[in-house]
């Protein structure tokens, strides 16, 4: 029987919400007490946050985590071909 690795992927919804509030990446940054650096690396769906900054930044905006982020599953059937061949 194949056997299948499942994961999630995000997108960052973060720069939307900024933008609404007419808030920098600095003042969010400092905000949730995390670098501007931080901020910027989400927005480009580089940086996987903790669950703590999430709802930090949800706070912010007074939205849920899943407003702030897109989650889209995703299959890889890596492993199933491999067993095949």
């Amino acid at each position: 029987m194949p056997v299948s690795k499942v994961g999630t992927t995000f997108e960052s919804c973060i720069h939307v919400w900024r933008a609404r509030k007419r808030m920098t990446q600095q003042e969010l940054a400092d905000l949730v007490e995390v670098s501007r650096q931080t901020i910027i690396q989400l927005e480009r769906n580089r940086y996987n946050p903790s669950l703590l900054v999430a709802h930090d930044i949800a706070k912010v905006f007074d939205v849920t985590i899943n407003d702030l982020f897109t989650f889209t599953a995703k299959e890889d059937n890596s492993i199933a071909k491999s067993r095949t061949e």
